[in-house]
């Protein structure tokens, strides 16, 4: 029976950012990884991103090696047991543990048709994938106007491919911009040769001679060769339902990323934690988030208190724009738009109850701690306080 002073479910950036940690604390404990991925961690945005712009694929390998942790790649967890401080995998292998990391992630949503024509653009697979049939002349659709379906549908573009966003808000990003700013960014995807459709939803989708063909909310149709689905995750919750622990929107933990078990943490995309600036909980899919608490949980379960009350941040590029963005951006916020340039240069703030929430660094760069302190700020703000407020 295998045994592990430090455990580590998954196999992402959450998990190499805390083997990396434990290792530097701990040297002499033993780590175990466990991952269902076939590959040892790697970065993720590059895969809709930095690797379409010519990024070697070699650049997004994490040295986790480094850290001395046997990996078991290709293989999942299927049950946990506390009492016992041991996990079981899918061909009935227990490995027990003193501590346990669940870095599980998320499941991307899936389209209800099983067919290799349908991506679910997530994993270095994925990417692959789509990059391979990126060389072909096939039509894509992509399915989403969020932050991976902006992305995707962005790096297909610039390889000149026929690629069609069906996108059911009236804009892209809809719930992260204000109105004008989203409108305005399904025209600027017009104008770089991507057909939008927005205001129109899947309502079914089947195969047709050799085609994927979706069936609009509006009546329509959509036929394309390849289905891009940029339709967000699901947080990976069911190993820490299975063990009993507290789960809402996410595994709980507390600001040492411990679960409701004392010797189980969680951290990355899975994770629902308390933040200080925000004075709620939250749970956040990003680079950033997944970097930074992953560290935490390291440090935390070799024994060196790390208490996690970073507030994270993600960015993204749409073709020749690009953003990075901080807190709680949510279009149904009051916002406060200062724009150096309109709709190319400036800053979005989002404000609730006289506080900044929120702020969007659109083309705007090296703002982000000037952002967290700004939120952090009790205020009250008046939305002609943050005129001019930044760039700091």
């Amino acid at each position: 029976m295998p045994d592990f002073t430090y455990l580590i479910v998954g196999g992402g950036m959450t998990a190499d950012a805390a083997a990396q940690a434990i290792h530097a604390a701990d040297p002499a404990g033993s780590i175990g990884m466990i991952s269902a991925e076939v590959h040892p961690p790697y970065d993720r945005p590059p895969l809709s991103k930095a690797l379409w712009k010519g990024e070697p694929e070699d650049k997004i390998w994490r040295n986790t090696a480094a850290t001395g942790a046997t990996m078991h790649l290709g293989w999942r967890i299927t049950a946990v047991d506390p009492r016992g401080h041991s996990v079981t995998d899918d061909r009935g292998t227990v490995y027990r543990f003193k501590k346990l990391l669940l870095a599980t992630g998320g499941a991307p949503r899936r389209l209800p048709l099983d067919t290799d024509q349908i991506i679910s653009f997530r994993t270095l697979d994925d990417y692959r994938r789509l990059r391979a049939l990126a060389s072909q002349n096939v039509r894509f659709a992509v399915m989403g106007g969020g932050f991976i379906g902006s992305e995707v549908a962005a790096a297909l573009r610039m390889q000149g491919r026929d690629v069609t966003m069906l996108v059911p808000e009236t804009g892209l990003g809809a719930r992260v911009f204000p109105a004008d700013l989203s409108r305005f960014l399904a025209d600027y995807y017009r104008d770089k040769g991507v057909t939008m459709r927005t205001g129109e939803g899947m309502a079914g989708l089947d195969r047709r001679a050799g085609s994927c063909v979706v069936r609009t909310t509006t009546g329509g149709e959509l036929t394309a060769e390849v289905v891009v689905a940029g339709l967000g995750i699901r947080p990976a919750v069911e190993l820490a339902e299975q063990a009993g622990l507290r789960v809402d929107n996410g595994i709980v933990v507390d600001a040492s990323c411990r679960t409701s078990h004392a010797d189980i943490y969680a951290a990355g995309d899975v994770a629902n934690f308390e933040n200080p600036a925000l004075r709620t909980r939250v749970r956040v899919e990003h680079e950033d988030n997944a970097n930074t608490m992953g560290r935490s949980a390291g440090l935390n379960m070799a024994g060196r208190p790390t208490p996690y009350h970073h507030l994270p941040f993600f960015y993204s590029d749409l073709f020749e724009l690009g953003y990075e963005a901080v807190g709680e951006v949510d279009a149904r916020l009051e916002t406060v738009a200062d724009w150096k340039q309109q709709y190319r240069e400036g800053v979005v703030y989002y404000l609730k109850d006289g506080r900044v929430r929120g702020v969007l660094l659109w083309n705007t760069w090296g703002q982000v701690d000037h952002a967290r302190r700004l939120i952090a700020d009790p205020g009250p703000f008046r939305p002609s306080d943050l005129k001019g407020r930044l760039p700091a």
